[in-house]
C-alpha cells in the first residue's frame, strides 16, 4: 500500500519544516509528498526548491486558499502517482511516527472499506484541537480521549485525513471554490455518502496552532473577522447537500451566531454582522462545481 503524504502551505515556513521532517521520519514510509504552495514568498521558494526530489513541489501562481491548495494536491496525487492512498494535512500539522502506521492497519483491518479516515487531532498540551474535535456518528456519542478502537464519523477535517484512490475517482476533488473554510467538512460527507468515514484514534498528530480554540465569528480577533464569509457562505451549501431539515437547522445556527454578536458585544460588531448575513445569504446561490481528476492508476 502506497502514500502520497500533500501538505498546503502558505508563508508559514518554520512550521512547514518541521512537518515536512516528521513525514520523512514516518515509521511507514509516505512514499511521495507533494507540497502544494499557495504563492509563498521567496524563502519558502527556495527552501522547497533545494529539497530536489525528495519531495513533489507544486508552486501555484496565485494563492487560492487551502480548498483551491487541496483540490491541486488531490489532483496531482491523482495525474501524476500510482499511489493506493492520499493522507491530508496542514502546514502546521505534525505527524507522529506511528501515525500514518495506524491508518495504514486500520485500512487493511476493515478491507479498505472506508470513505475517509482521520486521526486523532491533539494540541501541543495533549488535549485535544478545539478547532479539529471529531464529530461521531452518534450526536450523543463522546470519543473518549484514551479510544482504541475505530470510531464513525459524520465528517472530518482536512488535518490528518486519508482516502483511498478509489474514493477520489468517484466524488472528485475538494472544491476550489470554497477558497477556506468547509472544504474538509463538505468533502468528507461527500466521500460518507459511499463509504463510512472512521476516526483511528491510535493515529496521533499534532496540530500547532497558536491558541486552541474553536472559530468564533462573535469573539475571534477583527482581523479574521472577514474570512467568516466564507465559513457561512460554504455553509449554506454543504448544508443543503444533507436534506432539507439539516438546511434548515442551518439558518437556526445563524441566528443563534447573530445573537452571540450582540451577546458578547466585541468591538466592530457591524462586522461580525456583516460577515454572517452576506455570507449566509450568498450561499444561498453558491453553486460551486465538483471536478474530476484523470486516474493515473487506470490509463496507465
Amino acid at each position: 500500500m502506497t502514500v502520497s503524504a500533500v501538505v498546503v502551505t502558505y508563508n508559514r515556513l518554520p512550521m512547514l519544516k518541521e512537518v515536512i521532517e516528521a513525514l520523512q521520519n514516518s515509521e511507514t514510509k509516505v512514499d511521495n509528498i507533494i507540497v502544494v504552495d499557495n504563492n509563498s514568498k521567496e524563502d519558502t521558494q527556495e527552501y522547497l526548491t533545494s529539497l530536489g526530489d525528495a519531495i513533489r513541489y507544486v508552486r501555484l501562481k496565485d494563492n487560492i486558499g487551502g480548498s483551491g491548495g487541496f483540490n491541486k494536491g488531490v489532483r496531482y496525487f491523482m495525474e501524476e502517482t500510482t499511489d493506493d492512498y492520499v493522507w491530508l494535512m496542514d502546514d502546521d500539522t505534525v505527524p507522529t511516527p506511528t501515525a500514518l502506521t495506524e491508518l495504514v492497519n486500520a485500512a487493511k483491518k476493515i478491507n479498505n472499506q472506508f470513505g475517509f479516515l482521520a486521526s486523532d487531532v491533539r494540541w501541543t498540551d495533549n488535549s485535544r484541537a478545539q478547532m479539529n474535535l471529531p464529530s461521531p456518528k452518534s450526536r450523543f456519542h463522546k470519543i473518549s480521549l484514551h479510544a482504541t478502537e475505530l470510531e464513525p464519523l459524520r465528517n472530518a477535517t482536512f488535518v490528518s485525513v486519508m482516502f483511498s484512490r478509489e474514493i477520489v475517482a468517484n466524488i472528485g476533488l475538494p472544491i476550489t471554490e470554497f477558497f477556506i473554510w468547509g472544504d474538509d467538512i463538505e468533502y468528507t460527507e461527500r466521500s460518507a455518502r459511499v463509504l463510512p468515514g472512521y476516526m483511528v484514534p491510535t493515529s496521533r498528530v499534532i496540530h500547532k496552532m497558536a491558541n486552541n480554540i474553536a472559530s468564533n465569528v462573535s469573539l475571534d480577533t477583527i482581523n479574521r473577522v472577514p474570512r467568516y464569509f466564507y465559513a457561512f457562505r460554504n455553509q449554506m451549501y454543504f448544508s443543503r447537500q444533507r436534506g432539507l431539515l439539516l438546511y434548515l437547522r442551518t439558518h437556526l445556527k445563524v441566528l443563534y451566531e447573530i445573537f452571540r454578536v450582540f451577546l458578547n458585544h466585541k468591538p466592530n460588531m457591524r462586522l461580525r454582522l456583516k460577515m454572517i448575513v452576506k455570507g449566509t445569504v450568498t450561499g444561498w446561490f453558491f453553486r460551486p462545481k465538483v471536478e474530476f481528476a484523470k486516474n493515473k492508476k487506470v490509463s496507465h
